[in-house]
């Protein structure tokens, strides 16, 4: 009796992720004017607080914004959220990313992240592919607290430096995740 309310509670929490994350999709091009003032603005924010991302922002060739990933999960878990590419101030391209989840978890957060793409490299990794996994190709570091206050651009020696923001809610466990940046139509 456990075991199937268990997993009639696990199908219905896994219908109301996937519909959470697919729902953001049918509403793209109704929000894009929103999207990009809220990744410009987080990305703004950013840069003001954080010394390390005010000094990566001179040197990277471009910068990908997600300002809002909704993230939540019960054992099986789901993330997604759109964002803006950034060369300079002019806006080159709209992407979305998307992952999944399993493994010990519970849950639901939102965040932002900036990813700062140090070199044509990257670029090239993130425009030219038919998606991008986060962990196959470029490096990428996270940038946590203590880093950011030390980081300056002639330590900041690899490919993409990405900067988590604006966390709101609580996921607590360990899984195995994956996650796709891939471009969306214009």
């Amino acid at each position: 009796m456990q075991r199937t309310l268990f997993s009639r509670f696990s199908g219905l929490l896994m219908s109301a992720v996937f519909a959470l994350l697919l729902a953001p999709a049918a509403t793209f091009a109704a929000d894009r004017t929103a999207l990009e003032r809220d990744a410009r603005n987080a990305y703004n924010k950013l840069v003001a607080r954080v010394p390390a991302a005010k000094a990566l922002s001179k040197e990277a060739d471009a910068v990908l914004v997600f300002p809002k990933i909704t993230k939540a999960g019960l054992v099986v878990g789901g993330q997604y959220g759109d964002g803006v590419l950034f060369r300079g101030d002019k806006i080159v391209g709209y992407y979305n990313t998307s992952g999944a989840s399993y493994g010990f978890q519970a849950g639901a957060q939102q965040f932002g992240y900036a990813m700062f793409l140090m070199n044509e490299k990257a670029v090239h990794a993130l425009t030219k592919n038919e998606g991008f996994e986060v962990g196959v190709g470029p490096s990428v570091v996270v940038v946590d607290q203590g880093m950011g206050k030390t980081m300056t651009t002639t330590t900041a020696t690899e490919d993409i430096y990405a900067f988590i923001f604006s966390q709101k809610g609580l996921m607590a466990g360990v899984g195995i995740q994956g996650n796709k940046i891939t471009k969306i139509a214009p």
